[in-house]
């Protein structure tokens, strides 16, 4: 993850999908990964592998059958955005400081190093304060997008 905090397309496309199954959980059937990639002109190849991997950490359940798709698996106010992103992008780091080759070279003198460990403690915590049904009410969409700018 470069030193910019920013979701990948498949954790965009995860919140998609958690969304739409709760906005649409009070309905008989369950939604297909074609069905939601259609309904927001996305790839459904993608969002059947996101669905997957959704399915895998317990967020949303298949349901088999003529009827088969996707269902959340929780309430809408028990699944934070957090949860979405962490099952599909694994842990939120913003900073680099961590590379795979083990600390940057930088990391004896650094001065910023839990300055930036602060920053990105404070978003995982909006990130895990914000529900799915906080981001279907609209009230509540200025968090993301203030997140976001």
């Amino acid at each position: 993850m470069g030193g910019m905090f920013k979701l990948s397309k498949k954790a965009d496309y995860g919140l998609i999908a958690v969304k739409h199954l709760a906005l649409h959980r009070r309905e008989s059937h369950a939604c297909s990964a074609s069905e939601i990639a259609e309904e927001y002109g996305i790839s459904s190849t993608l969002m059947a592998k996101v669905l997957q991997k959704l399915a895998r950490h317990s967020l949303v359940g298949a349901k088999h059958g003529s009827a088969g798709g996707y269902q959340l698996a929780k309430e809408p106010d028990r699944i934070s955005a957090l949860e979405v992103i962490t099952a599909i992008d694994g842990p939120v780091l913003i900073t680099s400081c961590v590379t795979n080759h083990g600390n940057c070279d930088a990391a004896s003198k650094c001065s910023v190093r839990e300055p930036l460990r602060r920053v990105n403690e404070s978003i995982l915590q909006v990130l895990s304060s914000v529900t799915i049904s906080q981001m279907c009410d609209d009230q509540q969409d200025q968090v993301l997008v203030a997140l976001r700018a």
